[in-house]
């Protein structure tokens, strides 16, 4: 029970990552804050799931204000917090010949969900672990972040780079503090996302050029989180971990 005692937000908890992110928390003795956004239903199925062992909150990453009053009922819910995971995360398409309003409005979305909510989010971490003896940030960034992303994808990749140099900027700045960053970069995982992707393209699209020939299960990535969250692995601040099956390497 190597995460008994402590207290961790995790954003987009709903989805297969997030959820799988919970089970392997709450495994460790951690609580959870559940967020969602608008599937209220499934954070407290996930809750049940796990033995009630933390709370569900509810708000809009989408919209400016949302990161930190999300931040505010979890601290005010759940006291003392150990952890953040930003997670939440969304990948939408527009073609670069798209009407120009359209194009700004996506890019828009995109970098404030997968990057400015967890700015804010990241602040106010910062602000709370400050006295309390240290914390833990993990970003949930993108092989898309380090190696470029398709074309009409191109906000999402862009949006992951910049939530690595974040987790970076954080490891480097606050480190000694006790206040540690690490970002984690999937590949493909098998999530909703993948699902829709390969229900258009096709699953040999999806696992080209993945050497080991599979995406990675969500239940991989939550004990990567749950690893990274423990107090024994302070050394990893400011690293980005690859879990891409050999399809990206650096």
């Amino acid at each position: 029970m190597t995460l008994q005692g402590r207290s961790v937000l995790v954003t987009g908890a709903t989805g297969a990552i997030g959820q799988a992110i919970c089970r392997a928390l709450t495994a460790e003795g951690a609580q959870v804050v559940i967020h969602y956004s608008r599937n209220q239903a499934a954070a407290e199925a996930l809750l049940a799931e796990i033995g009630g062992a933390g709370w569900c909150v509810g708000a809009d990453l989408a919209v400016p204000d949302g990161a930190a009053a999300l931040w505010d009922r979890a601290e005010a819910i759940a006291g003392q917090l150990h952890g953040l995971v930003n997670n939440a995360g969304i990948r939408s398409e527009v073609a670069v010949d798209a009407p120009l309003d359209q194009w700004q409005s996506v890019w828009a979305r995109e970098f404030q969900v997968n990057f400015l909510a967890a700015v804010d989010l990241t602040r106010a971490a910062i602000l709370h672990f400050r006295g309390r003896g240290g914390g833990r940030i993990v970003n949930m960034a993108s092989r898309a972040g380090q190696r470029g992303y398709a074309s009409n994808a191109m906000a999402y990749g862009a949006s992951k780079a910049a939530l690595i140099n974040l987790t970076k900027s954080v490891a480097q700045s606050h480190g000694a503090e006790g206040i540690t960053a690490v970002a984690i970069a999937p590949g493909w995982v098998r999530t909703e996302m993948a699902e829709a992707f390969i229900a258009q393209h096709g699953e040999a699209a999806a696992l080209s050029g993945i050497p080991i020939g599979a995406m990675a299960e969500a239940a991989e990535i939550g004990e990567l989180v749950a690893f990274a969250l423990r107090p024994s692995q302070v050394s990893l601040n400011g690293a980005v971990l690859d879990v891409n099956g050999g399809s990206y390497l650096r």
